[in-house]
């Protein structure tokens, strides 16, 4: 039922602009019958936009004490705003989930590895575990873009790895490829894959790269219904001054210099879907791949009062949970707050389901598709649990790439509870979100009896996981002169 009235709705709007049409060419005297108008797409298009390690603490949408993101802001007051919704806590993890709708337990991504930098492993188009939402939305009659930053391949080796994992056309920063010192920039003289080939822009600044190609295919293919994925080079280190601010000089002040122009980026992408007469059919997601870099050079801003130091690679909510709107004009239902669990599984099955299609026969994914939530059809999601997992680095053995533990340590939770998984499989760690939402106090210290059924349920979802992390699923290759050696990692 509700399909079809999806379906209804979308035929009533292509026959609105039939009529439209219809009327602008008899008040100018234009004759011309119904069967010849161009018909218009009433698939919406799909913009995922995903910035580079920034988590809630600075967006203001969010309550950042410390800095003004109006773009994201609107795009939160006008759309859908989510509260629980998971990234992984590292950047090659929640890249290949988004990608395929598989967790890394499944699909061998437990852990970083930059292919660029290190080679060896690669995300192998040739098996069906690594199969993209691309390639699926291509199935669809989608065109499919991607501008910013992939890291998951090796470009000199795979010049049209973006084309083979399902993209019609791309932009991407080839990552730091070992040896190839014009390739260390994604900001200023940017190095840049193309199906061209990979090149320096000289004198541009990359994020200007990324955004304007993305801008330049939405105005060739705004008759066709297109999935566009920005996955944004900014704010990941090196911290660099911007186009607009060019002379701060602290590492923290060319750290907001840089969300700021991520913010300039969101909101010159909503003005050209705009001034392209595609934003009401255009359903645009924010969101970022982890939480802001912490450690020794990390960041630490105030939300709603509270300091929040930085926490990627780490499995605490600031690490994890991240931000994540959804906006689309008289399609997303507008200013909703949703505490609705979510997480970047979901990603692959959602696009499915929006785009008119469904899960193909056979096809794995852990995700569940969100489509009708968002779309204001129904209140809640289906998820009663999310998870997170796959944070460090992965280590090289002989027989490839792997995981950096047998079983990676791992978070689930739902709207009130989060477990904290080990490394031997056991809950470790119980909080109360509602009552502890920074995880102080652990539960399980105090009397784990009272919360049985708590743990009951948790411990279902844990006993159902396999034992062992699944490895990185690729083929072999010739070595290349830059792969990391054995002798170099444990």
């Amino acid at each position: 039922m509700k399909k079809f009235i999806r379906c209804l709705i979308s035929d009533i709007f292509l026959l609105r602009i039939q009529i439209s049409t219809l009327l602008l060419c008899v008040c100018f005297g234009v004759s011309v019958q119904l069967g010849a108008v161009e018909k218009i797409s009433v698939k919406p298009n799909i913009l995922f936009i995903m910035v580079d390690d920034l988590g809630k603490e600075w967006l203001s949408c969010y309550g950042s004490d410390v800095i003004k993101t109006p773009n994201i802001d609107n795009l939160a007051a006008e759309g859908m705003t989510f509260n629980n919704a998971y990234s992984m806590p590292s950047c090659t993890s929640s890249r290949t989930t988004l990608l395929t709708g598989k967790y890394p337990w499944r699909n061998g991504y437990v852990n970083h590895w930059d292919v660029p930098r290190w080679g060896v492993a690669y995300f192998d188009w040739k098996k069906k575990e690594n199969t993209t939402f691309a390639r699926l939305m291509k199935n669809l009659g989608y065109a499919t873009y991607a501008a910013g930053k992939w890291q998951i391949n090796d470009f000199r080796v795979e010049p049209q790895a973006m084309k083979k994992h399902g993209f019609d056309d791309w932009a991407m920063w080839t990552g730091s490829e070992t040896g190839n010192e014009p390739s260390e920039t994604r900001f200023y003289d940017a190095y840049v894959n193309t199906p061209e080939g990979s090149k320096t822009y000289a004198g541009k600044f990359g994020p200007d790269i990324y955004t304007d190609s993305l801008i330049n295919f939405m105005g060739k293919h705004k008759k066709e219904p297109m999935c566009l994925y920005y996955p944004m080079a900014l704010v990941h280190r090196p911290w660099v001054t911007t186009p607009d601010e060019p002379s701060v000089k602290s590492r923290l002040d060319r750290h907001k210099a840089m969300v700021r122009y991520a913010d300039k980026m969101v909101g010159k992408l909503i003005k050209s879907l705009e001034d392209l007469e595609i934003r009401d059919r255009t359903i645009v997601i924010f969101t970022t791949d982890n939480g802001t870099t912490g450690g020794r050079v990390g960041f630490t801003a105030t939300r709603n009062g509270v300091t929040v130091p930085g926490a990627k690679g780490e499995l605490n909510e600031a690490g994890v949970c991240t931000p994540f709107i959804v906006n689309c004009p008289g399609m997303v239902p507008e200013g909703v707050e949703t505490d609705a669990l979510t997480d970047f599984s979901d990603i692959l099955p959602t696009f499915l389901e929006l785009g008119g299609g469904e899960i193909p026969k056979g096809f794995v994914t852990d995700g569940v598709s969100i489509a009708s939530l968002i779309l204001g059809e129904e209140k809640g999601a289906k998820r009663k649990w999310i998870m997170s997992l796959g944070g460090g680095a992965g280590r090289l053995t002989k027989d490839g790439v792997r995981g950096s533990e047998v079983f990676g340590e791992r978070v689930i939770r739902d709207k009130h509870y989060k477990v904290w998984v080990s490394t031997k499989k056991n809950i470790v760690r119980l909080y109360d979100l509602q009552r502890d939402p920074w995880e102080k106090v652990n539960l399980l210290e105090g009397n784990p009896k009272e919360y049985k059924k708590v743990l009951q349920k948790f411990q279902a979802v844990v006993r159902a996981l396999p034992n062992k992390d699944a490895y990185p699923i690729y083929e072999k290759r010739a070595a290349n002169k830059w792969d990391m050696k054995l002798s170099s990692r444990k």
